[in-house]
């Protein structure tokens, strides 16, 4: 298996060096990515090749491969990184589409929703299975064990955080949202170039780029949340995060500007599951100075991660840049929208 495994790895690396014009970096993780999945006569084959169709950004692999390019980083080592945080990435995506009803990925059906359920947790589960092994190869060439720690730290927290989602009591407190948000989305945006850190030996930087991140993620989820209340998010049912009783910053933001009489009546109704008055109490929230409030908020943990970032070496910034200005622009319009 060893062998058959090996040559696999070395006809994709011929591939790679005879193909011109050069592919991009997204190409190339993606390609590896392709080329790793079941083929036709094994089982899962055509809900893997279904959902890998449409890569989408590939945001955690192109930093990889950014940062790799930056710091000298073996580039077959990289790859595998890239690929086994993008494919960890879209496991947690199949399981989320069951888990939250999405019929839709990326324009196309959801793996659940066209080849079942049983379908979509098997693949979401063989794809952790691949990241893993994508990762031990990475770690393999450059000596870096610790590299599996990481990807399994990562995905742990990212479980846990969607885990305390789905079993939320409703607790409206910024200390269990905070939580969440920052777990759910900050863990695989920090990894791709955490594990770069570690492959050239800088872990003081391993650190810091875990508080960026952290930061980041929460900025984002923020973002989204605005954007939930504002109807720019996609979603067919505005607001769909109060009707669905879902952690949002929006909500504990209009909760925060309520008098106490007021805010135990909003609490009751939360509670009770009712949707009888939820456009009432939507009109009620975009009526005050919730969204705002958000939005000041979700720049301030901007700022936070540009501070964390002024600790970082020039290389890693130069690598993180993109990614902050990505975020930083969904953070501005998510903003904006809410304002008009």
């Amino acid at each position: 298996m060893n062998e058959l495994r090996t040559l696999q790895n070395t006809a994709f690396e011929k591939t790679i060096s005879a193909t011109t014009p050069r592919p991009s970096d997204k190409d190339i993780v993606h390609n590896l990515i392709l080329s790793r999945l079941p083929t036709l006569e094994q089982p899962l084959a055509k809900a893997a090749a279904h959902h890998f169709n449409s890569p989408g950004k590939m945001l955690r692999a192109t930093m990889a491969m950014r940062g790799a390019h930056v710091l000298n980083v073996s580039l077959p080592a990289a790859t595998r990184w890239a690929a086994a945080v993008e494919v960890l990435h879209n496991a947690s995506l199949i399981h989320d589409d069951i888990c939250d009803g999405d019929k839709q990925r990326r324009g196309h059906q959801a793996i659940w929703t066209k080849f079942g359920r049983n379908v979509a947790l098997t693949l979401g589960d063989w794809l952790i299975a691949l990241s893993f092994e994508l990762a031990a190869e990475a770690a393999e060439i450059t000596n870096t064990p610790r590299l599996l720690r990481i990807l399994a730290k990562h995905m742990s927290r990212t479980t846990a955080g969607e885990a305390m989602e789905f079993e939320w009591n409703g607790n409206l407190s910024w200390d269990a949202y905070l939580t969440i948000a920052a777990d759910k989305t900050a863990p695989l945006l920090t990894a791709p170039i955490q594990g770069i850190a570690v492959m050239i030996g800088d872990y003081q930087a391993e650190a810091i780029i875990s508080r960026y991140f952290r930061d980041l993620g929460e900025a984002y989820q923020i973002a989204n949340d605005i954007s939930n209340y504002n109807g720019s998010d996609g979603a067919k049912l505005i607001a769909g995060d109060l009707a669905r009783r879902a952690p949002n910053a929006v909500t504990l933001s209009f909760i925060d500007g309520l008098d106490t009489d007021e805010k135990a009546r909003f609490n009751d109704w939360y509670h009770s599951g009712d949707t009888a008055d939820l456009a009432s109490w939507q009109a009620h929230i975009l009526d005050s100075d919730a969204m705002e409030a958000a939005s000041n908020r979700m720049f301030a943990t901007l700022d936070r991660a540009t501070h964390h970032a002024s600790d970082l070496s020039a290389e890693i910034s130069e690598v993180v840049t993109p990614v902050h200005g990505l975020i930083m622009r969904a953070c501005a319009t998510a903003s904006k929208n809410g304002a008009a």
